[in-house]
């Protein structure tokens, strides 16, 4: 697939330090015709990569009235067999159409031996590993001609092959690659909770200055023989801890996007709005300013 030339006529809308909310089919049509007051949105590349078609008149609708940030979810940044050139061209396809105002994916891997898993799986945090993920991360940057942002993962397994702890493994690929990072919250909270580290340590270690947007989600509590589990599962309201570490993070960030994300048993627009308007008021209140723009990570 060849990508066709990016729109001139439609520069980067830049993604300001207030609250957005993942877009979902089942909230397009409602946001398109009321125009809710929303800072802006984001979306799964992968959902959006048949140019064309209805979904994507909407969503090229949606992208000339509100900032949009692309997320990707099957890249597979970790994976040991490269990457997939075709989905490679597909994302790069998208870009060019949507011109988004931040562009990212997960430290993760999903593909191998022409599989593809539903899930994003973890890698063990070794120098080898942190080679293949570099020279991904710059095929990708030098493809789409764009930084890119690389989140952190929700763990439930430790690898004992690990030679380094994950912040350092994202610090090395930050200053390898030049990418910046986004900070699930809610995944460090469940990473913390499952492998037993300091949550709020974990966010000291990262470098701060490169983190371009923050993620909160829900979470579910599952008991087991062990202890209490925290499984990652985007189905429900921001819990307080979460909120709390949030504040946390943005005290060492600085005001920055902040996305709430929402992907299963999916409520009424109305509710991610609140939720919405939960971390709008944290910023306010942290920076005592209605709007922030976005600093470069």
């Amino acid at each position: 697939m060849t990508p066709l030339p990016l729109s001139l006529d439609a520069p980067a809308i830049p993604v300001p330090a207030k609250a957005g909310v993942g877009l979902k089919f089942e909230h397009i049509r409602q946001v398109i015709e009321e125009r809710p007051q929303m800072g802006w949105f984001e979306v799964h590349a992968e959902n959006f990569f048949a140019i064309g078609g209805q979904p994507f008149e909407l969503l090229q609708d949606i992208a000339e009235t509100y900032p949009v940030s692309i997320h990707g979810t099957g890249l597979s940044l970790g994976s040991a067999d490269g990457l997939n050139p075709d989905h490679l061209d597909r994302l790069a396809n998208l870009n060019n159409h949507i011109n988004a105002g931040l562009l990212s994916e997960h430290l993760a891997w999903c593909c191998t031996d022409a599989s593809h898993f539903s899930d994003l799986l973890p890698l063990p945090y070794t120098a080898e590993a942190l080679a293949i993920v570099g020279d991904h991360v710059a095929q990708v940057q030098d493809r789409l001609g764009r930084q890119i942002l690389v989140e952190n993962p929700s763990l439930y397994i430790d690898f004992a092959a690990s030679e380094m702890r994950e912040t350092d493994f994202l610090n090395a690929l930050g200053e390898r690659t030049g990418c910046g990072f986004i900070l699930d919250v809610n995944n460090v909270h469940v990473s913390a909770n499952n492998l037993g580290f300091d949550a709020a340590a974990y966010i000291r270690a990262l470098d701060c200055a490169k983190v371009g947007e923050i993620h909160l989600a829900g979470h579910h509590r599952r008991k087991t023989e062990r202890g209490i589990l925290l499984i990652d599962d985007h189905g429900g309201k921001v819990s307080d801890p979460v909120w709390s570490l949030c504040e946390t993070a943005l005290e060492l960030t600085g005001p920055l996007p902040v996305l709430i994300e929402w992907d299963n048993a999916i409520p009424a627009f109305e509710v991610l709005s609140e939720e919405a308007a939960r971390a709008d008021a944290m910023l306010d209140r942290l920076f005592n300013k209605e709007a922030h723009h976005v600093r470069a990570a």
